[in-house]
């Protein structure tokens, strides 16, 4: 990694959402940020210069939803190798560490993968998620015992500079029979924090209407594409209308593809409705990290197969995923911003693309990651 000097990547074609910037162009980093953009920079005698003609860069790609507290739990993947193969700047970890195991989480996986970034919910559930693997699956809100309101508050203020946001996760897998208590008690930790909310929701119960009807503007649900049941979209297709009712005030949708949260049915159902997803991730951890969602570049382009463009999907992992866990500073190439960028490349080649229940398309481009950009330096 270069830490001296400047950095200029000549030529590539940039998609910079928040800017409406789309366009070949020049763009240079200088002092840990983005410096100028423009045709022809000028080099400087100790300025990097990497040729990236043929390539799309954009701000450093975001992935709202995954699990990496690799070595610390059952469900957490590396996010540094992630990274190298997706070329994602930063990963928001979604509630794999609660209350009791935060501080591991900081200490042994946070700090020490800088400068690939991880942003943290943390989980209502004082253990986190603790048992997630294709032998053992228990859900961590299924025990009521495990669930401390005040545990969760204080080790979210006391790590108010990393924490993001607050995870729950309910449904028949992830709760049980606790219904939508545990749901109510994370928004009470939310509030009392001033953080958003990222509700899971898998097989019903509770209802998909239950839980649309709590979140407040802001919080976000994930697998908001998820197959039937607790789908968005009704059988004959078109968008629920608890489901528009919570786009309306503010809700954000956010895809969390994973193992078993994306099927191809219902995006194609709420994408001819005209609802797009708000922000697209990849749900990656143990499990779909070798299939089907495998990381959030592959992810992103199930989407451009699926019809949305290129600079569509790219929004929806940079501007939109900055503004879902609050941080402007992230998702955008505007002078000044921090100086992350991701490359890659976009191949014509027909590929073929899985979602979770099996369903197979062929699109007809994948994308390649091809480098980073972290503060400023070219990252391998």
């Amino acid at each position: 990694m270069n830490k001296s000097g400047d950095l200029i990547l000549r030529g590539g074609h940039l998609i910079d959402p928040a800017q409406n910037i789309d366009r070949v162009s020049d763009i240079l980093f200088s002092n840990g940020r983005v410096a100028a953009i423009g045709d022809s920079l000028s080099a400087g005698a100790h300025t990097v210069v990497k040729d990236v003609r043929g390539q799309i860069v954009t701000p450093g790609l975001i992935d709202l939803h995954t699990h990496v507290y690799w070595g610390g739990t059952s469900i957490g993947v590396d996010a540094v190798e992630l990274a190298r193969r997706s070329a994602t700047a930063t990963f928001v970890d979604a509630g794999t560490a609660g209350a009791g195991n935060f501080p591991g989480f900081r200490k042994h996986v946070i700090e020490p993968a800088l400068p690939v970034r991880i942003l943290p919910l943390i989980n209502l559930s004082f253990a986190g998620i603790f048992a997630f693997s294709r032998t053992v699956m228990v859900g961590e809100c299924e025990d009521i015992r495990l669930l401390d309101i005040n545990e969760c508050v204080r080790v979210a203020r006391e790590n108010a500079d990393l924490i993001v946001g607050v995870k729950v996760r309910v449904g028949r897998s992830a709760s049980g029979n606790a219904g939508l208590s545990p749901l109510d008690m994370a928004l009470e930790v939310a509030e009392a924090v001033g953080l958003p909310l990222m509700a899971h929701l898998d097989h019903p119960p509770p209802s998909r209407a239950d839980v649309m009807s709590r979140l407040r503007p802001g919080d976000i649900l994930t697998h908001c594409f998820r197959p039937f049941p607790n789908a968005p979209s009704g059988p004959n297709g078109g968008v629920r209308p608890e489901v528009m009712a919570a786009r309306e005030r503010g809700v954000i949708f956010d895809v969390g593809h994973g193992f078993g949260s994306c099927g191809f049915a219902t995006s194609r159902a709420m994408l001819a409705a005209g609802f797009l997803p708000d922000v697209i991730s990849s749900d990656v951890h143990v499990l779909s990290i070798k299939g089907p969602a495998f990381d959030l570049l592959q992810t992103l382009a199930k989407f451009h197969a699926l019809g949305m463009s290129l600079r569509q999907v790219v929004a929806c992992a940079s501007v939109n995923a900055a503004r879902a866990i609050r941080r402007p500073e992230l998702g955008s190439l505007k002078v000044g911003a921090l100086g992350d960028a991701s490359v890659f490349e976009v191949i014509d080649e027909p590929t073929p693309y899985t979602d979770v229940t099996g369903e197979v398309i062929t699109g007809e481009k994948r994308f390649a990651a091809r480098g980073l950009v972290l503060d400023g330096a070219w990252w391998r």
